[in-house]
């Protein structure tokens, strides 16, 4: 018999997950709130991975090490863990972990300004081992939000529930937006490696004229080369050097670029072929963009 461990097992409603873990059945429908030491893993066989059709925030007491490039660092502290719809993730260990779990259906933000806004929040794509790490008073400050999120939850619904909840929940990704600022701070020199790092890449990238004719390097494929996930990547660079991966990316090209057309007669579309551009006017668009001149203008004002 074919084994199912390697098809992720899909949960479509919060009352399935609900069931399948041993909780009761959730208060509202598309939002809830559990402890995690309330949940049983189920008899029967589960898969090793999970997908979920709702966000899911976890906080745990223990994170155990978490991975910032290829290396692992150990905290005391517990931190929270983000998944959006769709994304795969490890099913629970047999171990009980305390804390908390919100499990958020986009359906309850329709409406709402933060139904658009919370694919802004990059952590959302954060690989586990990428958890936010938090101090006690930190801690306290999410624990008051979870509170009142799960008092509106058990408490009679009135009118104005929904939005206390909405206005709750964007206040708790909120306070995790600054605090991963923050963490990105307190590894400075972890994060300033991965930094030193990424520059090696991209000079290896420029100095090969080999991968040159690929093209243009992907946020993805960087990120794959240093062991992190894209969206950490591009929010630690931007938190630390106020430029996104990409931006960084465009950068090098134009430095590039504004060397080979100064210290030679190549033409626009050499210089554009030389760079992995398919197109010469893709590569005329991204100078321009970035320098408010165009490849010919820039050249001309060396002469």
């Amino acid at each position: 018999m074919k084994s199912t461990q390697h098809h992720p097992h899909k949960f479509l409603s919060l009352s399935e997950f609900h069931k399948m873990f041993g909780l009761p059945k959730p208060e509202h429908p598309l939002v809830s709130l559990v402890h995690l030491e309330d949940m049983t893993l189920p008899a029967e066989a589960l898969s090793d991975h999970l997908v979920l059709d709702f966000y899911k925030i976890a906080y745990k007491d223990t994170i155990g090490s978490a991975k910032y490039g290829q290396h692992h660092y150990d905290f005391g502290e517990g931190g929270l863990v983000f998944t959006a719809p769709g994304q795969l993730f490890e099913k629970p260990k047999n171990h009980k972990s305390k804390g908390i779990l919100i499990l958020l259906h986009p359906d309850f933000l329709l409406s709402y300004p933060l139904a658009k806004k919370i694919r802004q929040y990059g952590f959302f794509s954060y690989s586990t081992d990428e958890a936010l790490q938090v101090s006690e008073k930190e801690k306290e400050t999410l624990f008051s939000v979870f509170k009142i999120i799960n008092e509106e939850l058990k408490s009679r619904t009135d009118d104005f529930s929904h939005d206390v909840v909405i206005s709750q929940i964007e206040l708790l990704l909120n306070y995790s937006s600054r605090y991963y600022k923050r963490q990105f701070i307190t590894f400075k020199a972890v994060n300033d490696h991965l930094i030193e790092k990424f520059e090696e890449v991209l000079d290896f990238y420029f100095k090969n004229d080999e991968e040159l004719q690929n093209g243009m390097p992907t946020v993805q494929n960087l990120a794959d080369q240093l062991n992190v996930s894209a969206s950490y990547l591009s929010d630690m660079l931007r938190s630390l050097t106020g430029l996104n991966t990409q931006q960084h990316i465009h950068n090098r090209f134009i430095e590039a670029a504004k060397e080979i057309l100064s210290t030679t007669d190549l033409s626009v579309s050499e210089i554009a072929y030389q760079l992995g551009f398919e197109y010469p006017q893709s590569f005329t668009r991204l100078f321009k963009s970035k320098t408010s001149q165009t490849p010919l203008e820039f050249r001309q004002s060396f002469s």
